[in-house]
């Protein structure tokens, strides 16, 4: 099954203004939700986020100096 990544406004606007290298490289992170967004794996440190408050869908991606914070639906 494939998923869908969608960017909130904030983070579109956030990476036209990294660097090409830096773009790049969040750009690929995020594409490796797309195949299975919930498993830890090479090329994806992902974590399920505790304390959310009801939000127990949360996870967090590292991506270098870079998380990112999202939600499966």
């Amino acid at each position: 099954m494939r998923y869908q990544v969608k960017l909130h406004r904030t983070v579109a606007k956030t990476l036209s203004g990294m660097s090409l290298k830096e773009r790049s490289r969040v750009i690929q992170a995020l594409r490796v939700l797309e195949t299975n967004p919930y498993e830890s794996r090479t090329g994806a440190d992902i974590v399920r986020l505790k304390g959310t408050k009801g939000r127990g869908d949360l996870f967090r991606l590292r991506i270098g100096d870079y998380r990112a914070v999202y939600a499966v639906e």
